[in-house]
C-alpha cells in the first residue's frame, strides 16, 4: 500500500534535515568511474545547498505523519546550456533510504513539475548517475527521457 506523503515548503527546523539526508546520501551520486573520498563528496554537496540557497528556489519536503522522509532542491531561473531554454531544474533529490519504494520520489517530483507549471516553465531537467538504477527507473515512470549524456574518461 503506498502512503499519502504529504510535500510543502520546509520550517526553520528542516535545514538541518536537508543537510544531515543530503550529506547521507550524495555517495549514491558517485559514479564508480569516478570514485572519490566521502568527506569530498559531502562538501561538495554542501556547496551545492549554498549555491542553491543563494538563487531563486524551492526546497520541498516529504513527510508523512509528522516524520520527514525526502527532500526535493528546486531551481527555477537556471535556463538550458545548449539552448537557454527556461526550465526548472533538480539540484537535489534525497529519499531517505528506509522510505525508498514508497512514492516519496514520485510526490517530490509531482510537487516540483507543478511548481514549474506554476511559474509558466515549459521543461523539467535532472542529471542522475548512470549507475543509479532506481533514480533512473523512477524518472523514466514519471516521464523523464535521456537528452544528453556526460561521458568520461579515467585518464
Amino acid at each position: 500500500m503506498r502512503r499519502a506523503w504529504r510535500v510543502g515548503a520546509p520550517a526553520d527546523e528542516d535545514r538541518a534535515f536537508v543537510r544531515t539526508l543530503g550529506r547521507k546520501t550524495a555517495l549514491a551520486s558517485v559514479a564508480s568511474q569516478r570514485p572519490a573520498p566521502a568527506n569530498m563528496v559531502r562538501a561538495a554537496f554542501d556547496r551545492l545547498v549554498d549555491l542553491v540557497e543563494n538563487q531563486s528556489h524551492v526546497t520541498f519536503i516529504a513527510e508523512n505523519d509528522g516524520k520527514r522522509a525526502g527532500f526535493l532542491l528546486f531551481l527555477d531561473t537556471v535556463p538550458d546550456d545548449v539552448t537557454a531554454t527556461a526550465q526548472g531544474f533538480v539540484a537535489y533529490m534525497a529519499v531517505d533510504p528506509r522510505r525508498r519504494g514508497g512514492g516519496v520520489g514520485a510526490a517530490l517530483l509531482t510537487a516540483a513539475e507543478n511548481e514549474a507549471r506554476r511559474r509558466g516553465l515549459p521543461y523539467m531537467a535532472l542529471m542522475v548517475t548512470e549507475e543509479n538504477d532506481a533514480a533512473r527507473r523512477l524518472y523514466e515512470r514519471s516521464g523523464y527521457r535521456t537528452e544528453r549524456r556526460l561521458l568520461c574518461k579515467t585518464l
